[in-house]
């Protein structure tokens, strides 16, 4: 008997030593509320009598992260696997789908990690689906480096690193700094010019509270006050430097071969006079982990601007598209998280990376008897 494709993937993955992991369906919903405004738009929710609100698991990674905290690995190096229904909404979509992935944390040695879970992925995505995929490697960690490197205002580092964690160009991030939202704030941007976090924290939080809003669309009375600081920072005349947006395009721009990439972004850091040896020494360590795993690095296209959408990956990133549908949704995409453990609980930063494939998403292999 044939074994179905679901099976077949989960047992590549459980016999790479990766322990099978299914945690329940139903999840609270607030653990997945600062994933990214793009999956708390997707999510189902429901409540119990007691008011709680829970949600249909619309991803792995944040309850599988929670499991390895609850057990006796937490703090060790652990590897799972999953796979079973996942729920999004997405119109015009399928809402449910079957995930299939692995989870590894707490290995020290990131960029051989990083290797290991991009290429079993790939692996197990050919296992029951043609070949041929498209691959584009990121690093958020590397964007975040230089960002930092720059020495830029904080009001400017968090609009621009969240401007690029919602794919926008730096083009999109300074116009929407200069002609601000849809609605008027200025008496409230007024009276947050020079306030300092803490207070415009508590100022946000008692008007919320005075109207009776716990938060605004997903967001919390603290990223509310942070907006409203930028805003005041602009109107201010804190500009951003053009000559370091200017770095910033130009890295923006590099794509290509990952090696040549990789000389690109040292002859910026170069010119720019910016110190981004280690990460750019730990991006070429990377590199040479997923060379040796036997991966053609010239199949993969690295571009600097390349982000996922969820909030919490912090370093590499990847994705792969089906090479005769390189429009569609990707059928495998992962990255490292190494933040997100501690925000859930941890009492440090754990390692952490990983990979989701969406098995029926992948286009069947052909059998000896369907080829002519």
């Amino acid at each position: 008997m044939t074994q179905n494709p679901f099976d077949a993937v989960a047992a590549h993955l459980a016999n790479a030593g990766y322990q099978r992991c299914e945690p329940s369906i139903l999840q609270p919903a607030a653990i997945f509320f600062d994933s990214g405004e793009d999956l708390r738009s997707q999510l189902y929710l429901t409540s119990d009598l007691s008011g709680a609100e829970y949600c249909l698991r619309p991803e792995y990674t944040i309850p599988v992260s929670q499991h390895y905290l609850a057990s006796e690995l937490a703090g060790e190096a652990a590897a799972f696997s999953y796979c079973g229904p996942v729920f999004r909404y997405a119109a015009g979509e399928k809402c449910e789908f079957v995930q299939a992935g692995v989870e590894s944390f707490g290995r020290p040695d990131l960029e051989a990690a990083d290797a290991e879970i991009l290429t079993l992925a790939l692996d197990a995505a050919s296992v029951v689906g043609e070949g041929a995929h498209k691959v584009r490697i990121g690093d958020a960690g590397l964007f975040a480096r230089l960002i930092e490197a720059l020495d830029l205002g904080p009001q400017w580092r968090r609009r621009i690193m969240r401007g690029h964690a919602q794919g926008k160009s730096v083009a999109e991030i300074l116009s929407a700094a200069k002609n601000g939202g849809a609605h008027d704030h200025s008496g409230v941007i007024s009276l947050l010019q020079g306030a300092d976090m803490k207070g415009a924290r508590a100022f946000v939080e008692d008007l919320l509270s005075i109207a009776g809003i716990a938060s605004v669309g997903g967001r919390s009375a603290a990223e509310i006050a942070d907006r409203f600081l930028e805003q005041a920072a602009t109107h201010a005349g804190a500009g951003a430097p053009r000559e370091k947006i200017a770095v910033v395009e130009r890295f923006l721009q590099i794509k290509g071969d990952p090696d040549v990439a990789s000389l690109e972004m040292r002859r910026l850091a170069a010119d720019a006079r910016l110190d981004l040896s280690a990460s750019l020494d730990a991006f070429d360590m990377r590199l040479g982990f997923i060379a040796a795993l036997g991966l053609d690095l010239a199949s993969l296209v690295f571009e600097a601007g390349f982000t996922r959408d969820l909030d919490y990956y912090t370093g590499f990133v990847f994705e792969a598209h089906d090479g005769l549908a390189p429009d569609a949704r990707p059928v495998v995409a992962g990255g490292r998280y190494d933040g997100l453990l501690k925000a859930l609980g941890a009492r440090a930063p754990i390692p952490a990376v990983g990979a989701a494939i969406r098995v029926d998403g992948l286009r069947p292999a052909q059998t000896q008897e369907d080829r002519p």
